[in-house]
C-alpha cells in the first residue's frame, strides 16, 4: 500500500460522478446559484469536454438562476458581434457567421462546434425574454488594439463628427508603426522612444467627459437603454485601446509586467460589465470562461513567486465569497493545439499525466468523470493544499518537453473551490479545420458523439 492510497480513497468517497446527464452537475450548480462570479476554467484551450461541460453549467446558471453574462477569454469587439446576435440586436445567418470576427490566432478557441452550439442556445433562449432578462456574450481580453480604436471612431462618427476627427488624429499616432501591435510594442518599449500613451489616455478621458452629451444626442433618436449600451461598448473599446497600448509597450520589460496588465484589465472589465448590466436592470451575475492559469488563484501557484497575479486572485480579493472558482483537469486523450505560436491548429495526443501530478492522482482515485468540492472535507482540503504538479496546455502543446513546458507546482484546494476531472478527453472541433487536422483526427481518440452527456 502506497502513502497516497488514503488520499485516493478520500477522493473516491467525496467525489460526485457526473457522466451521463447534466443533472449530475446539481451539487456544483447549487453552490454556484447565488454567486456574483462563477469562474469556469480549462486545462487546455482545445478540449471538447471542457467546452461542453462549461456550456451545460452555463445554460443551467442562466436558465435556472438568472445569470446575465458570459465573459470569455476573447477580445471585446470580436465577442460583441456575437453578443448582438444572441441579444437579437443583429441579424446573422447563424452562429458560425456571428463568430466571423474571430480572425486572430488562435481562431479555434471560439470558432468551434461547441461554441456554436452554446451561442445558438443563447439566441433561442433570449428570444422569449425581455431585454433586461437576456444573457449576453462578452470578451474581456485586450489584444484588439486597432479593432477597438476603429470601433471608437465608428461610434463617434455617428454621434459627434468633431469628436471623431479628434479621435482619428490621436489614434493616427499608431500609423507610424504599421498595423502590427507587437511592432509598436517593440519600438515604443525602448527607453526614450516616442509612444502613443498620451493619445490613448486623452481619448478615453474625452469620451468619458462627453458621456452626458453623447447619451443625450443618442436618446433623441433611440431609447435610453440603447444609448447606454452603445456608449458602454465604445467606452470599453477606448479602455481596451489604452490598456492594450500599455500592454504592447510593456512586452519587452518581462513576463510579469504584461501578464499582470492583462489580467488586471480582464478583472476590471468583468466588474465594470456587471455594474453596467445592473444599471440596465439585469441581474449582476456573470460566468467567466478562461484558462485555469487565469482563474485559479495565483497565490496558490508558482505564479506568485514570479510576482504575477491573475483574474481569480483579483476577483477573490475584491468580492470574497461572491466568487466560486472551478478548475478542470484531464489525464489523457487528445487536444487541438499548435506546435508554435501563430502556426496552424493540429490534432495532438495528450500524454498520460505525470505520476506525481494531480491528474495522475485523480486517474488513480476515480471515478473517471467527477466533480470534487475541495472544501467539503477538512482532511481532503488539507491534503490537496500540499504542493503537487498540475498540467497547463494553452494554445501550444509540446509533448516532447511536457515536464518543463506544461507543468507547474500548485496547491489545488487553495487555487480552486471545485475541480472537474475527466479522465479521457477529446479535441475540440474547429469550424475551419485544416486537412492535416482532419486526417489526424480520423485516427484519434474515439469518443461517443454525445460524450460526456447522453443528450
Amino acid at each position: 500500500m502506497t502513502l497516497s492510497d488514503p488520499l485516493e480513497h478520500l477522493i473516491t468517497q467525496t467525489a460526485h460522478p457526473f457522466r451521463g446527464s447534466p443533472r449530475n452537475l446539481d451539487p456544483l450548480v447549487e453552490q454556484a446559484a447565488d454567486r456574483r462570479f462563477v469562474l469556469l476554467g480549462e486545462a487546455s484551450h482545445g478540449t471538447h469536454e471542457f467546452y461542453r461541460v462549461r456550456a451545460e453549467l452555463t445554460k443551467r446558471l442562466i436558465e435556472e438562476h438568472g445569470f446575465s453574462a458570459v465573459l470569455v477569454e476573447a477580445d471585446w469587439p470580436d465577442a460583441y458581434r456575437v453578443n448582438r446576435y444572441v441579444q437579437h440586436a443583429r441579424q446573422e445567418p447563424d452562429a458560425s457567421e456571428a463568430l466571423g470576427d474571430f480572425e486572430r490566432y488562435p481562431r479555434w478557441m471560439w470558432r468551434n462546434e461547441d461554441v456554436v452550439e452554446l451561442v445558438e442556445w443563447m439566441r433561442v433562449r433570449n428570444r422569449d425574454h425581455a431585454p433586461a432578462d437576456r444573457a449576453g456574450f462578452y470578451g474581456f481580453d485586450l489584444y484588439s488594439l486597432h479593432r477597438s480604436m476603429n470601433a471608437v471612431i465608428d461610434y463617434l462618427d455617428e454621434h459627434n463628427p468633431d469628436a471623431a476627427r479628434r479621435a482619428r488624429e490621436r489614434y493616427a499616432c499608431f500609423d507610424h508603426f504599421g498595423p502590427d501591435a507587437q511592432a509598436y510594442g517593440y519600438t515604443a518599449g525602448r527607453r526614450g522612444a516616442e509612444t502613443c500613451e498620451d493619445e490613448v489616455v486623452e481619448q478615453l478621458v474625452e469620451l468619458e467627459q462627453n458621456r452626458a452629451q453623447l447619451l443625450a444626442d443618442k436618446m433623441r433618436a433611440h431609447d435610453g437603454t440603447t444609448a447606454e449600451e452603445e456608449f458602454f461598448f465604445a467606452e470599453q473599446n477606448a479602455r481596451v485601446a489604452k490598456n492594450a497600448e500599455e500592454y504592447y509597450r510593456s512586452m519587452y520589460y518581462g513576463r510579469a509586467s504584461t501578464w499582470n496588465l492583462r489580467d488586471q484589465h480582464m478583472a476590471e472589465t468583468a466588474s465594470s460589465l456587471l455594474d453596467h448590466l445592473q444599471k440596465q436592470g439585469s441581474t449582476s451575475k456573470a460566468i467567466i470562461w478562461a484558462h485555469n492559469s487565469h482563474l485559479g488563484d495565483a497565490r496558490a501557484t508558482a505564479m506568485s513567486r514570479r510576482g504575477e497575479h491573475n483574474v481569480g486572485q483579483l476577483l477573490r480579493q475584491r468580492f470574497g465569497d461572491q466568487v466560486l472558482n472551478v478548475g478542470f483537469t484531464t489525464y489523457e486523450g487528445a487536444v487541438t493545439a499548435s506546435s508554435n505560436w501563430g502556426s496552424h491548429a493540429e490534432y495532438k495526443r495528450v500524454r498520460p499525466g505525470l505520476a506525481e501530478s494531480f491528474e495522475a492522482l485523480f486517474h488513480r482515485a476515480g471515478p473517471s468523470y467527477f466533480l470534487l468540492d475541495l472544501h467539503a472535507d477538512a482532511e481532503l482540503d488539507e491534503a490537496l493544499a500540499e504542493p503537487r504538479l498540475e498540467r497547463a496546455i494553452g494554445v501550444i502543446y509540446r509533448p516532447e518537453t511536457e515536464r518543463v513546458s506544461h507543468y507547474f507546482d500548485a496547491r489545488l484546494s487553495e487555487q480552486f473551490d471545485w475541480v472537474i476531472h475527466m479522465d479521457v478527453t477529446s479535441a475540440v472541433v474547429p469550424l475551419d479545420p485544416s486537412t492535416l487536422w482532419q486526417d489526424a483526427a480520423r485516427g484519434g481518440v474515439d469518443m461517443p458523439e454525445t460524450y460526456p452527456f447522453g443528450l
